[in-house]
C-alpha cells in the first residue's frame, strides 16, 4: 500500500507562532483517515515574507510536488502559503 504523503507548510505569523501552527496542523492531520498511513513532512520558512515564493522551504516543497512526491499540502490558512 502506498504511503500517503502530507506536507505541512508553516511560515511565521504576527498572530501565531510556528509551534502553534505546527500543533494545529498536526492535530488536524491526526483526524484524517489518511493519517493512519501518512508520512508527515514539515516545511518551515521563518522570517520570510509571503509576498513572493522566493522562500527556501516553499521552493523545496514545490519541487517535491512537481516530482509527484507530495499528495497533500496543509497550511493553517492560505496567507501562510502566499498572498
Amino acid at each position: 500500500m502506498k504511503k500517503y504523503r502530507i506536507a505541512l507548510y508553516i511560515r511565521l505569523s504576527d498572530s501565531m507562532s510556528i509551534s502553534s501552527q505546527r500543533n494545529i496542523l498536526r492535530e488536524y492531520a491526526s483526524e484524517l483517515p489518511e493519517y493512519a498511513n501518512a508520512e508527515l513532512t514539515e516545511f518551515v520558512d521563518n522570517g520570510y515574507s509571503g509576498a513572493n515564493f522566493e522562500r527556501p522551504a516553499v521552493q523545496e516543497l514545490l519541487d517535491l510536488v512537481r516530482a509527484n512526491r507530495i499528495d497533500c499540502i496543509m497550511v493553517k490558512d492560505f496567507s501562510r502559503f502566499g498572498r
